[in-house]
């Protein structure tokens, strides 16, 4: 009734309130031998039976007055035992709907009443009062009998609480706590019993059983189920996808199942099988984590249970004879928190040796079965949720010092212990874990905080830890780290200073250093050190920080710890010195995207932002000023981590940081310029940045910084001219400041693959301005750029690609590249897979297409099927430049006819992307067909292929670009048969009409060539008449454009002829 409720019964985790015990089977058990250990409790042990108890159990009961019989006054529907205490409340007292009872004599005869409601009655009372042994015996006695241990004899108790005046009754007392200390340890081996004959999931059972269901989601005959997936797609690394604070309940993952004949399913999948959920339906849900069905062996049991369809055909198919998911008997782990659950606490000594031993097993293979044993989740271990208890910090704890400033010191060294306990309550179930639920240090946080740029990818992924076989592997490093920690963790403020040097003279770059440091707890003591007054204690904490920070999993667990709460608060300190180390600490800690968040939320930003303020420039520095520019060479570094996000970055705007940064960017000191040039490539993907990095004259500096000796300066001033090249104005501020000749002398440090990329995307953005490729032209930059397109990674194959199809906008240049042999370079490059890679490629191409002796050679290479191919890639991108470049290759082709019915399926393929959603692709499919319509069979194939309906269906387009290269491709495609006709059936002359509206004059021409052309049939001028076409045509007659004049004319004049006609048939009628 005590231990055993908090070690072996099952409880629910409860948002308000208390828990609930689960429907178990064990939970059962449980019930049932407490009730017998009850009922047999006043015969068996009369005189303990009649002990009143220190406070009353009470709970809320369904039992009413008239359940009760003699030796009760019964008075409306209060109840009232004769039996008495010495103060003369009764032992038993109903008040509906609340029972109060203050004896096992009376407790017992309350069972019998309840009768065949006694079952429900106890497990009420034992939900109400999750520590009856500290109400039947009262805190303190129970609390002194927990430090005598498990062990203590009968005798000796008797005399310890005679000797602390405990009252005449103190043998019955103990002979009462016996008792139930007994009923305790035979509940937990009766659990121990049924737990160890019970075949248990684990993660790989089930991910096994999700994969052989979701076989059977097919379409046809075999189908039995309509889909199976998860809530999340996330793995952690211990193959569990539950999040950790629910995996500490044993709960692995979540599913969402469509049967073929009934409601959509909600499952948990546990250590202990699976059951219906309240309705989880995506990872991050707060609510429907409880059990709304009993639980079932496996999932395929579950689906037998509720869906009819699934258990009458799954018998069918293969199921029976695929490989079944392998299941394991999971041993009961005994990890408690003894002093929250109310029950004694284990020696240490005990606890260390639990732990060892299982160590110990979880390194030695299953004989018996040859299947792996699984170890807890190692974040739990991180955390604090499963951590063996230090011989040492108990022994230290006794002897603090009597000094104010290190009794405080002390004090909040071992808040990291009491801190833990706050934020974590672990109990040990059989076959799984509970625990509350991991509270957020910050408090609660609106939901919108947490959303970040979809564009912003994790940098770190979850990643398994590398840990040797066995102890016998650790260096003597780490047992040496492990002591001064025991040191630090009990030493005054003398010896934690001496103990953090220490510490400091090992190589803390060591990952196995870094591992010793948390593994015996060090990372609590550390960050709790942040907390001190002490500034010698904080120094020395944060230069372990920022060194073993660079570890993923030790800067997962500061921010797991609430760590990072506690160096942005540090950024307030008057001490230069201690600034200075928080930002360089969280400059590293903010390598992904949590820290990031967690960074901005708690006023970082700004705070950060604050520390450039400083005077870099100076010839003489003072001390002081030195230390200034220190601090701001940190805070840029920390922001440059923390300018992944998106929000981050209009945090910083928003503090003021852009003209702050500007005025570092002329600090001579390149350990300033990098990380200032950093953050300022990161932002200028955002166009406010561009902008203000264009009116706060930085593009000067960048360019000025491309001459530095310091080749990680150089890739960053690069990639921010890359970015900010986008914009016009930074392309033209980038020649007159004489940027071009840096940017192509770096095309020289080939090895050197970041700097590559960077330059070369900086060339490509600013040869977007043909001034720019003159210039470059004269720095032979397009050799350089041709001799680059082979053997080299992607993402400098793009920006070289990208650089060539700019540069080939320029005729001479065309001849230039293959003279160089860049078709042959770049028609090679129409094979790859890099969706960016293969829009530039094709642009390259296209604009290379329009030279006929460069036609030629791609002709020659098969381009124009490779060309043609990537119509078919998914990417609309891809697909629309793919099709613009067609559109120069069929132009110039030597027999465009021949080569294009060459290609099987092409024409089909192209008529079939007119069915896009994409307009681009619509535009540039429209430009493709004009060019083939040239050629008579062509269009007779595109014709049959129903070009002329789906032409006609995307008339209704308000798009100028896609409305300019329809009408073309209509004008073209009127040329066969009846298909002037068919177009005004389809109703494509009405709309075509409207474009004449359009402000643009290319939309005009192309417009009126296909009206003319659809002039030639006298029902489509009779629309266009209706329409009211004659007056805008006749205003185009008088432009200056020949091609809009003559169109524009022969339409009229057809509307005019078809008028005359008509004239001349009514006289002669």
């Amino acid at each position: 009734m005590g231990v055993s409720l908090s070690r072996a019964a099952q409880w629910t985790t409860a948002r308000s309130g208390t828990g609930k015990l689960e429907l178990t089977p064990l939970n059962t058990s449980l019930l049932n031998e407490i009730l017998h250990f009850v009922e047999q409790f006043s015969s068996q042990h009369p005189q303990e039976a009649e002990h009143v108890f220190k406070e009353p159990l009470q709970w809320s009961t369904t039992l009413v007055a008239s359940d009760f019989k003699t030796d009760y006054d019964i008075s409306d529907s209060d109840v009232r035992s004769h039996e008495k205490d010495s103060e003369g409340r009764p032992l038993l007292q109903l008040s509906p709907p609340t029972v109060y009872v203050r004896s096992f004599s009376q407790l017992s005869k309350f069972v019998h009443l309840a009768d065949d409601k006694k079952l429900e009655e106890l497990r009420a009372c034992l939900e109400e009062n999750r520590r009856p042994i500290v109400n039947i015996l009262g805190p303190s006695f129970a609390t002194l009998l927990e430090k005598e241990g498990t062990h203590t004899d009968e005798l000796s108790l008797i005399g310890k609480v005679e000797e602390d005046n405990q009252g005449k009754d103190s043998e019955v007392k103990v002979r009462l706590f016996l008792l139930l200390q007994n009923m305790d340890t035979q509940l937990l081996s009766k659990c121990l019993k049924e737990i160890s004959e019970q075949v248990r999931l684990d993660p790989t059972a089930v991910k096994k059983e999700v994969e052989l269901l979701r076989r059977f989601c097919n379409e046809g005959e075999t189908r039995v189920l309509k889909s199976v997936r998860y809530t999340s797609d996330f793995e952690f690394s211990n193959g569990c996808h539950a999040p950790p604070w629910r995996q500490v309940h044993g709960e692995m993952c979540y599913l969402v199942i469509e049967p073929c004949d009934t409601e959509t399913l909600y499952i948990t999948c546990s250590t202990a099988g699976a059951f219906l959920n309240g309705g989880i339906k995506q990872d991050g849900e707060e609510s429907g984590y409880e059990g709304t069905s009993i639980m079932y062996q496996d999932l395929v049991t579950l689906l037998n249970s509720r869906s009819p369809h699934f258990a009458e055909n799954i018998n069918k198919q293969d199921f029976a004879v695929q490989e079944l998911p392998s299941t394991q008997k999971i041993q009961h782990v005994e990890s408690v928190d003894a002093e929250e659950q109310g029950q004694p606490q284990r020696s240490c000594e005990q606890q260390e040796k639990n732990v060892h031993e299982k160590a110990g097993q979880q390194h030695t293979p299953n004989k018996a079965g040859g299947k792996k044993k699984y170890e807890p989740y190692t974040r739990w271990k991180n955390l604090g949720l499963v951590s063996p208890c230090g011989k040492a910090e108990g022994k230290n704890l006794s002897k603090s010092s009597g000094k104010e400033k290190s009794g405080e010191i002390q004090k909040k060294k071992l808040g990291a212990k009491s801190k833990m306990k706050a934020e974590f309550s672990v109990s040990s179930l059989p076959g799984r874990l509970s625990s509350q639920k991991i509270r957020n240090p910050a408090g609660a946080v609106p939901a919108d905080v947490f959303s970040e740029s979809s564009s912003e990818s994790e940098e770190e992924e979850e990643q398994p830890e590398r840990r040797p076989e066995s102890n016998t592997d650790l260096p003597s490093e780490y047992w040496q780290i492990q002591k001064l920690v025991k040191y630090l963790k009990g030493g005054d403020q003398t010896a934690t200073v001496l103990t953090l040097c220490a510490m400091m003279d090992f190589n803390l770059m060591q990952e196995t250093c870094q591992l010793a440091i948390r593994d015996v707890g060090g990372l609590e003591v550390l960050i709790n050190l942040l907390d001190t007054d002490e500034v010698k204690c904080k120094i020395g904490s944060l230069k372990i920080l920022r060194k073993i920070s660079h570890n993923v999993q030790i800067r997962r667990t500061i921010v797991d710890m609430g760590g990072l709460q506690s160096i942005v608060k540090i950024l307030d300190s008057p001490d230069k010195d201690l600034k200075a180390l928080a930002a360089e600490t969280i400059a590293n800690v903010a390598r992904f995207r949590r820290a990031r968040r967690t960074v901005r939320q708690h006023g970082g930003i700004k705070k950060l932002v604050k520390l450039l303020e400083c005077v870099p420039n100076l010839a003489n520095l003072t001390a002081n000023q030195v230390k200034d520019v220190e601090v701001a060479r940190c805070g840029a570094l920390a922001l440059w981590s923390c300018s992944k996000s998106t929000k981050n970055k209009e945090a910083i705007r928003k503090a003021e940081g852009i003209p702050l940064l500007g005025c570092l960017l002329k600090s001579p000191h390149e350990s300033m310029l990098i990380p200032v040039v950093g953050t300022l490539q990161e932002c200028a993907s955002e166009e406010s940045y561009r902008i203000a990095i264009q009116k706060e004259g930085m593009i000067k500096d960048l360019v000025k910084n491309l001459s530095s000796n310091n080749d990680e300066l150089q890739m960053h001033c690069a990639s921010a001219i890359f970015k900010c090249a986008e914009d016009e104005q930074t392309r033209v501020l980038v020649y007159k400041y004489k940027g071009l000749q840096p940017l192509v002398s770096l095309l020289s440090k080939a090895d050197n693959k970041q700097l590559l990329a960077a330059a070369t995307g900086a060339i490509w953005k600013c040869s977007i301005s043909v001034e720019n490729v003159a210039k470059l032209q004269e720095y032979k930059a397009l050799d350089t750029l041709v001799g680059l397109l082979s053997h080299q990674p992607e993402e400098v194959l793009v920006n070289v690609v990208g650089a060539l199809g700019e540069f080939a906008q320029i005729p001479a240049n065309k001849a230039t590249i293959r003279k160089c042999g860049g078709i042959k370079l770049l028609v090679n490059l129409l094979t790859g897979t890099n969706q960016a890679l293969l829009v530039n490629v094709t642009k390259a191409v296209g604009a290379c297409a329009t030279d006929k002796d460069n036609m030629a050679i791609i002709d020659q290479l098969d381009g124009v099927r490779l060309v043609w191919s990537l119509l078919k890639n998914p990417s609309a991108d891809v697909q629309s430049s793919a099709a613009w470049a067609l559109c120069p290759c069929i132009e110039n082709a030597k027999d465009a006819g021949e080569m294009v019915r060459s290609l099987v399926g092409g024409l089909e393929l192209i008529v079939n992307l007119l069915k896009s959603a994409n307009n681009e692709v619509l535009a540039s499919i429209c430009a493709a067909i004009s060019k083939i319509a040239k050629d008579k069979e062509n269009l007779a194939v595109l014709t049959d292929h129903g070009v002329v309906l789906l032409l006609a269906k995307l008339t209704n387009t308000t798009d100028d670009r896609l409305r300019r290269h329809l009408a073309e491709a209509i004008s073209h495609c009127c040329m066969w048969g009846s298909n002037r006709a068919s177009f005004g059936e389809a109703g494509a002359v009405a709309s075509l009409v409207r474009y004449l509206k359009s402000k643009e004059r290319p939309v005009h021409q192309s417009t009126a060539m296909a009206l003319y052309q659809l002039s030639k049939d006298p029902n489509n001028c009779i629309t266009m008449h209706e329409k009211g076409v004659v007056k805008p045509l006749i205003h185009f007659i008088g432009s200056e454009d020949e091609m809009l004049q003559e169109a524009s004319a022969g339409c009229v004049r057809n509307i005019r002829l078809l008028a005359l006609a008509n004239t001349k048939a009514r006289l002669f009628l």
